[in-house]
């Protein structure tokens, strides 16, 4: 049995670099001519590999961009705004894997009154081995699931994300998820949220795991946030592939001269694997759903696990819980809306407040 599950999580991770070669896209890129000018868009994870080349591609299209990334890459910030041509590009700092950090960025967000009209979670993380976030939950667990469901709650909550006004366009929540969601069986909420210490061995189960936790949490969101059918704020996910990134820059040297020239020659660039990044921000029809997932530029289920909606619900009562500490509710109408709460949804709509 242990083979057996060990084998599914190989071929799970190798259709992200399979499908790229065999896979034939049924999804046209969007021309260059489809323009975000007026548009603010955060993305996180925005100073290197396919966050920056998302950075990029939105702020070349005009969008007003917020690259939020973790401190020490100051250069960032003027690369992209060389690589793209447009000055109406802003540095914010967080760590995803502080929790407190995302409260600060948060914070800020709300003060200078900013409004997100496209937001891309894009960050991630692939230790070598067992690691704690700064709250001491498992890092990958921390930095994939736990910090984004923080991030969209005050975001909501703040109104920085909310429903578009009549000359405004649906704001849109765009997950990078994983293929790799697919190895992992199910979530085990008997463990949720315990630290789980692996070694190299069993560091791509654990990946496998939170990137599950991610892929159910994004159609839970999906669901509450539009819980009539019509779509007010589009939550969609997609995977871009296996992409030449630094994802694996804690990989053991041993293995770094075998990975490297593997990555070059199997892994699109992150230039290349913007695609479908780009579709579920620009593309029309993306604004007017929700509950989608791209697997490159191909549209398909996620796996049964992370569509079941008994535990997207359960993953959201569980986190409540785990999460209690380290929330800080805003708006009685946003946390209404978040919770799936009609009235709360329809205080938050129209902006009013108890």
């Amino acid at each position: 049995m242990r083979a057996t599950n060990y084998n599914r999580k190989l071929r799970a991770f190798a259709s992200g670099v399979v499908d790229r070669f065999v896979q034939r896209p049924t999804l046209s890129p969007v021309p260059e001519c489809v323009r975000l000018d007026g548009r603010v868009c955060l993305v996180t994870g925005a100073n290197r590999g396919l966050g920056k080349a998302v950075a990029v591609d939105l702020a070349e299209r005009g969008a007003d961009l917020l690259m939020a990334c973790r401190g020490g890459h100051p250069d960032a910030g003027e690369d992209v705004r060389r690589l793209s041509g447009s000055d109406r590009v802003d540095m914010l700092q967080v760590d995803l894997a502080d929790l407190e950090s995302v409260h600060t960025l948060c914070d800020r967000l709300a003060r200078e009154r900013r409004r997100v009209d496209i937001l891309v979670l894009n960050a991630g993380v692939m230790p070598a081995k067992a690691r704690r976030s700064a709250q001491g939950y498992e890092l990958m667990f921390a930095v994939h699931f736990l910090a984004n469901r923080v991030l969209i709650d005050r975001l909501l909550a703040d109104g920085v994300v909310r429903p578009g006004d009549r000359d405004r366009e649906t704001p849109r929540i765009v997950f990078i998820v994983s293929e790799t969601h697919r190895a992992a069986d199910s979530i085990d909420f008997g463990s949720f949220g315990a630290f789980a210490d692996y070694g190299l061995k069993d560091g791509l189960k654990y990946y496998a795991l939170s990137k599950l936790h991610l892929c159910t949490y994004a159609q839970e969101l999906s669901r509450r946030l539009n819980p009539e059918g019509e779509v007010r704020i589009a939550v969609n996910s997609l995977c871009p592939g296996a992409v030449d990134s630094d994802l694996m820059r804690e990989a053991p040297w041993f293995l770094k001269p075998l990975l490297y020239p593997a990555k070059r020659l199997l892994f699109a660039s992150p230039h290349a694997a913007v695609a479908p990044v780009t579709h579920a921000c620009c593309a029309e029809d993306m604004g007017r759903r929700s509950g989608v997932y791209l697997h490159l530029m191909r549209e398909k289920e996620m796996s049964p696990p992370a569509m079941d909606a008994s535990a997207g619900a359960r993953l959201w009562r569980e986190s409540d819980t785990l999460l209690a500490r380290h929330l800080r509710p805003g708006k009685d109408g946003a946390r209404g809306l978040a919770a799936g709460d009609k009235d709360g949804a329809r205080g938050f709509a129209t902006g009013e407040s108890e």
